[in-house]
Formats: structure tokens, C-alpha cells, sequence
């Protein structure tokens, strides 16, 4: 037992915790994910996230300790990023045909999430860093962090909103889709992408690589068209 608890104090004390916690977590996600025929509500984030939240809590770890070991992996977010540019050079002539719609699409789509989401924190009364760091909740988290930085909002804040954005869309996309009766691949993935970013794109690319395609070039979008339009938004404005 005292080997164990020795075992166990070095480990959380080392990069090396962060690391294997994180990748032995999301594989045991992802396996479950897949045995529940990748059902939304079996998301795998959503559980690594919930798993890793108890895990710290229960061994008294603090974030930066675990984080020490996980950045190996976050520094990994930028070229999986980058990797979503594959499926959109495969249909590289489809989108050129496509691509006024694509971005009028992107625009209206975003500034409707910005919009509603600004609304409901001032219908709620919620104070004016938070309704700040709530706009730019559908674009991807290192984006909409530096987003709310330039308008007045809370970074840390910021990234959670776009983080549980991003997990909500990824598991209720499939039924809303269904109840809408939009069947179109092309439209679930684009739709997926402009309100749940990079969780969203992923989920889209787990069901089909049509959807995932559509699902990056609105990632893309949408953290273009916020990080101009947002900020020119909020000095107008307030």
C-alpha cells in the first residue's frame, strides 16, 4: 500500500500525470464511444472532461500540476486544426461554386449565435464582463478567448462558455437535425461548425467526411468573420 501511495505522489507530481491521465482517459472514452454505436449523449469529451474534473478533485491536483503534463497534448490542438484543411482541398472546386452562399451563410449563422447570446445575458441581468465573454461562445475556445479580451470580457470565462457550446452542439445536433428534417450532410456539418466550432467539426467528421468538410470551412469562418466583425460590433455598440 505504501509503495502504491508513493507511486501514486510522484506521479501527480510530474508531467508525466497530466499526460497519461489525459490519453488513458479519453482512449477508455473512446472505446465506450464506439461499443454505444457513437451515440451524441456517449460523447467522448463530454466524459474525459467530466472523468478528468472528478479524477482532479478526488486526488486534490491541482490544474496547473495536471496541466504541466496535458500541454504536450494541447500544444497537438493547432495542427488537428490544420489537418481539417484536407477534406476541403478534396472538394476544393465544389466549394468555389458554393462559396458566396458558404459565407453569407457563415455571417448570418454567427452573428444570429453572437446576437442571442448577448441578448439572453442582458435579459438576464448577468453583469457586463459576462455578457461580453458569452458573444463569441460559438467560435473555437483559443479564438473566442482573445475575442473577449479586445471587448472588455473575461478570457477564462470565455473559453468555458465556448467549451460547453461546443459539447451541447455535438450532443443534441443528431435531434434537432431529425426533428428539423434536414437531411442534407452538407447542411448538418456547415451548421454543426458555425455554432459548436472544433468540438462540433469533429463530431461532424466522426460521421461522415462530407459533413466534416462543411463542418471545418465554417470553423474557419467563423473565426475569421468574429475576430473582425465582433469587436467593430461591441465599439459601435457599447
Amino acid at each position: 500500500m505504501n509503495d502504491f501511495v508513493q507511486l501514486w505522489v510522484y506521479l501527480a507530481s510530474t508531467p508525466l500525470f497530466g499526460l497519461t491521465a489525459t490519453l488513458v482517459v479519453y482512449a477508455g472514452a473512446s472505446a465506450l464511444y464506439e461499443r454505444l454505436g457513437r451515440a451524441p449523449w456517449a460523447n467522448p469529451v463530454l466524459w474525459s472532461v467530466v472523468t478528468l474534473g472528478i479524477l482532479l478533485l478526488v486526488t486534490h491536483t491541482a490544474y496547473p500540476v495536471y496541466f504541466a503534463g496535458a500541454q504536450f497534448i494541447h500544444v497537438l490542438l493547432g495542427p488537428a486544426v490544420v489537418a481539417l484543411a484536407w477534406p476541403l482541398w478534396q472538394r476544393r472546386s465544389e466549394l468555389r461554386r458554393r462559396g458566396v452562399a458558404l459565407a453569407l451563410a457563415a455571417l448570418v449563422g454567427g452573428a444570429s449565435t453572437a446576437a442571442a447570446s448577448v441578448a439572453l445575458g442582458l435579459a438576464l441581468g448577468l453583469p457586463g464582463k459576462v455578457v461580453r465573454s458569452l458573444a463569441p461562445k460559438s467560435v473555437t475556445s483559443p479564438v473566442a478567448m482573445g475575442i473577449a479580451e479586445r471587448i472588455g470580457g473575461l478570457p477564462a470565462l470565455a473559453a468555458v462558455f465556448a467549451i460547453l457550446t461546443g459539447i451541447v452542439g455535438a450532443l443534441s445536433a443528431k435531434y434537432l437535425f431529425n426533428l428539423l428534417r434536414i437531411n442534407s450532410l452538407a447542411v448538418r456539418g456547415f451548421a454543426l461548425g458555425t455554432s459548436s466550432h472544433g468540438i462540433g467539426a469533429a463530431r461532424a467528421l466522426q460521421v461522415d467526411a462530407e459533413a466534416g468538410a462543411y463542418a471545418g470551412i465554417a470553423l474557419g469562418l467563423q473565426v475569421l468573420l468574429a475576430s473582425l466583425l465582433l469587436p467593430m460590433a461591441f465599439l459601435l455598440s457599447f
